[in-house]
């Protein structure tokens, strides 16, 4: 995997200047033809998200064609897993990271509160966090106890109304999620339903402790939000603007994206926030994607005045625009329609799946033309093309399923194929 570049941006989306120039610098002297950017999804740390990288781009050196000169760069951006999900093809973390007793019960401990200060810091962050956890300690019966945790979890994750960062909330239109609004007994009621549904072992207990879990996962389910919400800051503000650059300073170099989970979303917003006239992108391939099905649409099939915020992206890209969908993904089929649906929206419980549906589940839907193919089959040219990778993309287990899934030569081939750089 040489020659290799990280390229790191904070939360606001800015970069690190020193290893762009590298970059820049390096691909250019390095006669680089073709290269590969690859954003992780939900990882604690810069060592994790590394081994991510080279895991998944070991396979490309030997699945290339001849006239190919590769090069390789890792997005590094600040994101958050909380412990004990596990990642397929690596090794389980120490403690806290091991799996937990099958009783476990729904607390907030001192490994994942470090995490989330982390991921939310600030004035008074790191009070809300530790009255979330007494709160979670102590997992009161009383119903006000529940509707005070919602209010934490709320005022954690919020931002000002005037903020840029709303734009890159939601991908089919304004407004926030119902988890954030709605009543909060009835939302972890239903998260907690969610999460029986995968098989998750921690769900003993009687009905006190069952509502709390619920909880948990309320407060778990808002940090991806504001992750969600990040990575197409970090995208559109950040890597689309440095890539950018690179196209003028590497003429005719080729640029290949992936991302994985928010790291999908993390390059698709990356083409929205290319400069005008820029076209390096190559090709996009997006594994697993956590963001809504409809995001490429020109129009919503619920709502037809409006389209997807990513509806202008595949005409930028000189190629397909590829998204790996796997039905064994339990965070994305099960989770994810959950923690999406819009404040006030009136669907009923069956059609929330359809509404709010992730494209790392059952791919790109409500564009005219897109392909749906099975893994291994032939590649349009241009334009958004469904893979279903559940052949390959289906170990993990709750609550998570297989959504980490994803280190795979076959997934590789896909992307050689999509950046037509593949051997005979």
């Amino acid at each position: 995997m040489e020659p290799y570049w990280d390229l790191t941006f904070d939360a606001d989306g800015d970069v690190h200047p020193a290893q762009r120039d590298r970059l820049l610098s390096g691909a250019e002297d390095a006669g680089i033809t073709d290269l590969l950017v690859f954003a992780h999804g939900w990882n604690n740390d810069q060592a994790l998200a590394r081994r991510l990288h080279g895991r998944f781009f070991a396979p490309f050196a030997r699945l290339t064609g001849p006239g190919v000169r590769l090069g390789y760069a890792g997005v590094l951006w600040p994101a958050m897993r909380f412990p004990r999900e596990r990642i397929p093809d690596f090794e389980p973390s120490a403690a806290p990271d091991a799996e937990p007793p099958a009783a476990a019960a729904p607390t907030l401990d001192e490994p994942t509160r470090r995490l989330l200060a982390r991921l939310f810091p600030g004035p008074g962050q790191a009070d809300r966090l530790d009255r979330l956890a007494r709160l979670l300690e102590e997992r009161s019966a009383v119903r006000s106890r529940v509707d005070e945790f919602a209010r934490h979890v709320r005022d954690l994750v919020a931002v000002r109304e005037t903020s840029p960062l709303h734009e890159f909330a939601d991908d089919t239109g304004a407004g926030e999620p119902a988890m954030l609004t709605d009543d909060a007994v009835e939302v972890c009621e239903v998260l907690v339903a969610a999460l029986e549904s995968t098989g998750h072992p921690e769900l003993l207990g009687g009905p006190r402790d069952r509502l709390w879990h619920g909880a948990r996962e309320l407060l778990r389910q808002a940090s991806y939000y504001t992750m969600k919400r990040r990575a197409g800051t970090v995208g559109q503000l950040g890597l689309g603007p440095a890539l950018g650059l690179l196209g003028a300073d590497v003429p005719g170099l080729r640029v290949h994206l992936v991302g994985h989970s928010f790291g999908a979303r993390l390059v698709a917003y990356a083409v929205r926030g290319l400069p005008a006239g820029a076209s390096c992108v190559a090709s996009v391939t997006l594994l697993q994607g956590a963001f809504s099905h409809y995001a490429f649409s020109e129009r919503l099939p619920h709502d037809r005045s409006r389209g997807g915020a990513l509806r202008r992206v595949p005409a930028r890209v000189d190629g397909p625009l590829v998204a790996c969908f796997s039905r064994h993904d339990d965070a994305l089929g099960k989770l994810y329609p959950l923690a999406s649906k819009l404040a006030g929206d009136s669907a009923s419980f069956r059609g929330l799946w359809e509404r709010w549906g992730a494209v790392g589940f059952d791919g790109i839907k409500a564009v005219d033309g897109a392909a749906r193919v099975r893994l291994g089959a032939a590649l349009p040219r241009r334009g958004c093309v469904s893979v279903d990778a559940a052949a390959v993309v289906r170990r993990g287990g709750p609550p998570s399923g297989a959504h980490s899934d994803i280190c795979h030569e076959e997934l590789a081939r896909v992307v050689c194929a999509a950046g037509r750089i593949a051997g005979a």
